[in-house]
């Protein structure tokens, strides 16, 4: 198969929108950099990796948030158990001294 290219990156069909000198150039630099068609290529494919990163963190956002309110959402829990045992143990407290009041008075 002689296709130039790399299934990567396959070369373009057709003649190029922008015709390139062929200069012989010691100039590494100059000769890698990109032209303007190019760069805005490579932004537009760029596009959805960025989007898919906002998105991702976007839901890293929302499961931090998740978290914080199963958090509170149990520590209001645990608060209302506190002060039903709390309420519960005077009541029982409360029984104990009027039993032993009775106890002593008989």
């Amino acid at each position: 198969m002689s296709t130039p290219g790399t299934i990567g990156r396959p070369s373009r069909h057709g003649p190029d929108r922008e015709p390139h000198e062929k200069t012989m150039t010691n100039d590494v630099a100059g000769a890698l950099r990109p032209r303007p068609q190019q760069a805005r290529t490579r932004q537009v494919n760029l596009i959805p990796e960025a989007m898919a990163r906002s998105h991702m963190a976007q839901r890293i956002h929302e499961a931090e948030s998740q978290r914080a309110a199963g958090r509170l959402a149990r520590a209001h829990r645990l608060q209302r158990r506190s002060r039903r045992m709390q309420r519960r143990a005077e009541r029982a407290s409360q029984r104990a001294r009027r039993a032993l009041a009775q106890a002593v008075m008989q």
